[in-house]
């Protein structure tokens, strides 16, 4: 067995001790150290060995695992402005490294600014772990490493979806689904069975059978009743009235059983809070009903969160939709060497549970060629709206689609005010503005408010309906306009 090799990364001076610690006691523990053939630091090198830009960005290209330790201090710049922990980081991400993220305190005040933004950066890509004294740094670090042991497949432990589900038997697979799984993926030109179609034959050739018994990935797709056996399988879907994660809650419903069932109804929940525009019948004999999000985005987001999740992790999958998006929240995070921008490039399929993803691909659900998100940009690009956003949020990998072309980037960018900016969000949550709202709203002059009004139309923002007169509103410019800023 080939052992790791890791990378440990920080601002030397500060956290001497805590680098120092992390060495001795994975070199030291009675199973890491089983695993472990090197722990890099850089200290550790003779004087007259150390080229540092040779030495350090070469180290983490060699490394299996690169661990970072983040505190204060953001440590000596180069001319770019970069310090050798951005630039390990970096090298690391760039060159598909697992990276393990540890961050000093639970506070982020009197932080660096530029430590800031390499924390908030590295946190968009990876979950950041918290500690506050060197013991739970330990800690941390040591239930990190046997959770990417077990990824590794170098402790033998059985992945979530292939372990047998603890209490379930055979009685509790619904047959009729699986022999109607078996009739749709046959339809779909993605299964041809040879032998027994028996759900017992059908269950054993897709592996979900072990020692006579169905596994977790059996149960959570055919199961008759999942929820017995599992407590986290739950799609939690929310609908708010506004940009924010607040009340009303316009609705709420949570999904649990089988699978398919919670995938689909968690997509019709979406689709349901999105518009449907008629169309018209101009450029041909059938009126457009294509949804403002085009259902292929929403499915494929909300497969990727059921199907690739965590399932050891007690938290749930949510699906929120906002006025101006719809996100995704998934427990856990990307697997090792797969990162949010790789997301956007063609890349290969890396499943979390590859036996729950087998049979999702027979009936179509997903793409075994790891074209997914690849597939939701493009959709999206087609239908006029922004890419979607690929980040990690703390324990949460989350996507975001948006309903319009004005994300908060855009936003940003317009050089809006503070009240123009006020004005947009009104906009998507009440649909459309007057004058008069605006001046209701916040307290100004009605010229004040047509200015701000002809700005934001100028910037392609809004669109003016009417001329004059009470009826006389603006509503959002949903599609960019030729003289509007690029979306991202």
């Amino acid at each position: 067995m080939k052992k790791l090799r890791i990378f440990v990364s920080s601002v030397q001076k500060e956290l001497a001790e805590e680098r120092r610690a992390v060495k001795d006691f994975i070199l030291n523990d009675p199973l890491l150290n089983r695993f472990v053939d090197l722990v890099f630091l850089f200290e550790d090198l003779p004087a007259a060995d150390r080229a540092p830009d040779d030495v350090y960005l070469s180290e983490v290209e060699g490394c299996d695992i690169y661990l970072s330790i983040l505190g204060n201090e953001y440590g000596w710049k180069n001319e770019e402005g970069l310090s050798p922990t951005e630039l390990e980081f970096d090298c690391a991400t760039r060159t598909h490294r697992e990276r393990l993220l540890f961050v000093k305190g639970e506070e982020d005040n009197g932080r660096d600014p530029d430590m800031l933004k390499l924390i908030r950066k590295a946190g968009s890509q990876l979950t950041r772990r918290r500690f506050i004294e060197t013991s739970s740094l330990l800690r941390e670090v040591y239930a990190s490493l046997v959770a990417s042991l077990e990824t590794r497949r170098l402790l033998q432990i059985l992945p979530f979806d292939d372990s047998l589900c603890a209490g379930a038997t055979l009685k509790d697979i619904d047959n009729d689904l699986v022999t109607e799984f078996v009739e749709t993926a046959e339809s779909k030109g993605r299964l041809t069975l040879k032998g027994s179609r028996a759900p017992k034959a059908v269950l054993q050739n897709f592996n979900l059978m072990r020692d006579g018994k169905p596994t977790n990935a059996a149960i959570l797709l055919f199961g008759k009743e999942p929820r017995r056996f599992f407590s986290n399988i739950q799609v939690h879907c929310l609908h708010f009235a506004g940009t924010e994660k607040r009340k009303p809650i316009l609705s709420q419903q949570p999904y649990e059983g089988r699978l398919f069932e919670v995938i689909d109804l968690a997509v019709e929940f979406v689709l349901g809070k999105l518009d449907r525009p008629v169309g018209t019948r101009a450029a041909g004999t059938r009126a457009s009903g294509d949804f403002e999000v085009p259902r292929s985005v929403i499915a494929e987001a909300v497969v990727n969160a059921v199907a690739h999740r965590d399932y050891r992790n007690p938290g749930f999958v949510q699906v929120i939709v906002f006025a101006d998006r719809i996100e995704v929240w998934n427990p856990g995070e990307l697997p090792a060497g797969l990162t949010p921008e790789l997301l956007r490039e063609p890349h290969g399929p890396l499943p979390r549970n590859p036996l729950i993803a087998e049979p999702l691909f027979r009936v179509k659900y997903v793409e075994k060629a790891g074209t997914g998100t690849t597939d939701m940009i493009a959709d999206c690009l087609d239908a006029g709206l922004p890419e979607p956003d690929f980040k990690q949020r703390g324990p949460h990998f989350v996507t975001t689609v948006w309903r319009d072309w004005l994300t908060d980037n855009v936003l940003t960018g317009l050089g809006l005010s503070e009240r123009q900016h006020e004005m947009v969000m009104f906009v998507k949550v009440h649909e459309k503005i007057s004058n008069a709202d605006c001046q209701k709203e916040w307290g100004v002059s009605r010229n004040t408010a047509s200015r701000d009004l002809d700005a934001l139309c100028n910037l392609g923002v809004l669109l003016k309906k009417g001329t004059t007169g009470k009826g006389t509103h603006y509503i959002l410019n949903r599609k960019r306009t030729a003289n509007a800023p690029k979306a991202p």
